[in-house]
């Protein structure tokens, strides 16, 4: 089957975003997608608990709600704006969540992981994001009244965007590479990463790694077919070919 990556939409953020997100997830049903995979940061923020859900967000669970209940399938990795995505609240409306992902397409096997931990030298960002998504943050979530909790995860979200800045708006390349070598004596062929917002690609050899750009400012996504062949996509799901590219050969 047709598969969309979708790398880091932050739906909620911009004017006019929701609208779009539906439209394109209408637009995949009719193009024959049956799989749709968010590679994290799906919305401004998602929280498992329904009591913290916005506008913006039940909008899009109705769209997936639809297209699921035509056979389509929804996937989410877990970004840095995901928190208890296995609640009891979320875990209907969706077909999985995990930190990382595997699947094959044709001969082609895939690997999906947002890469916000991928440095494992930001200390203090590993710290901090543990500790927002422990069971005692978790509990604390299911205790608290909607309002605090809002203003508590923005608040969270800021010292985490914070403390991560170093290495989100300069990419960790050499961090990147590991990964995607570690991924690719496993067995994988193509490792995708998101969170970066911008194109970044990695070879070694015939496999590939690569930071999807972020839809949130490209409106962009990455079609992948049922032979294994990929290629970016606009919001119409036309051909395009994504932009400002940094390459490192490998």
């Amino acid at each position: 089957m047709k598969r969309l990556i979708i790398a880091d939409p932050h739906v909620g953020t911009r004017e006019g975003d929701t609208e779009a997100m539906v439209a394109l997830l209408d637009r995949a049903e009719r193009d024959g997608v049956g799989e749709v995979l968010y590679l994290g940061d799906t919305f401004q923020y998602l929280i498992g608990m329904s009591k913290f859900w916005t506008a913006s967000i039940e909008m899009v669970l109705e769209a997936w709600d639809g297209f699921r209940s035509r056979g389509g399938t929804i996937r989410l990795i877990e970004g840095n704006r995901d928190f208890f995505l296995d609640e009891e609240d979320l875990e209907p409306r969706i077909d999985q969540s995990a930190l990382s992902l595997e699947f094959s397409a044709g001969d082609v096997t895939f690997r999906l992981v947002h890469g916000d931990k991928v440095n494992q030298r930001d200390w203090q960002y590993l710290f901090w994001s543990r500790l927002s998504k422990c069971l005692p943050a978790r509990l604390w979530a299911r205790w608290l009244p909607r309002c605090f909790a809002v203003v508590i995860v923005r608040k969270m979200e800021a010292h985490l965007a914070k403390t991560n800045r170093k290495f989100r708006y300069k990419k960790p390349v050499e961090a990147l590479q590991e990964e995607a070598l570690s991924a690719f004596r496993r067995g994988v062929d193509v490792q995708l990463f998101g969170h970066f917002h911008t194109l970044w690609t990695f070879s070694d050899g015939e496999k590939t790694a690569m930071v999807v750009p972020a839809w949130l400012e490209t409106r962009q996504a990455l079609l992948i077919e049922e032979t294994g062949r990929w290629h970016g996509v606009d919001e119409h799901l036309l051909r395009a070919d994504f932009t400002e590219a940094e390459v490192a050969g490998g």
